[in-house]
């Protein structure tokens, strides 16, 4: 009756399952390992001086570069946030001065300071004769290096 015992079998849904299936793989025969194998495993798992220094200054080495990087990544932030801010300043500064600009525009009477050249100051528009033209790389000014000569 005792063998009987050791290969009871239970039902669950349609299949039949051994209760005893774990001696099975525990009762397994063990792979003999070979005495190079087992001392390179020995060696993996122990770590020398030498190899554990290396990895400290590694690891020294990332945390001081990881550092680094995050100071560079904070400096450009800085440099980009205060870009913003002087394009903005220059913008204000822009819209200022064509505000002042067209203001000082507006304000400008022409009829007034040619009363006034004629009037009091006694000038006089350009006859015939007077305009003389003169050639010009730039057309921004023209430097006079001689007297000019009178029109007669």
């Amino acid at each position: 009756m005792a063998a009987t015992r050791q290969n009871r079998y239970y039902v669950q849904g349609n299949t039949v399952r051994n209760l005893q299936q774990e001696q099975e793989i525990t009762e397994r025969p063990k792979k003999k390992v070979n005495n190079s194998i087992r001392k390179n495993r020995e060696r993996a798992k122990h770590m020398s001086a030498g190899y554990v220094l290396f990895l400290g200054a590694a690891l020294a080495a990332c945390g001081m570069i990881l550092v680094y990087y995050i100071g560079l990544q904070s400096d450009i932030t800085n440099s980009v946030k205060n870009i913003s801010r002087l394009e903005s300043q220059l913008n204000d500064l822009k819209v200022a001065n064509e505000e002042n600009y067209s203001r000082i525009s507006s304000s400008v009477d022409l009829e007034e300071i040619r009363r006034i050249a004629i009037q009091e100051l006694g000038m006089q528009y350009a006859q015939e004769g007077q305009i003389i033209s003169f050639a010009s790389e730039n057309s921004d000014y023209v430097k006079q290096m001689a007297e000019i000569p009178k029109a007669e």
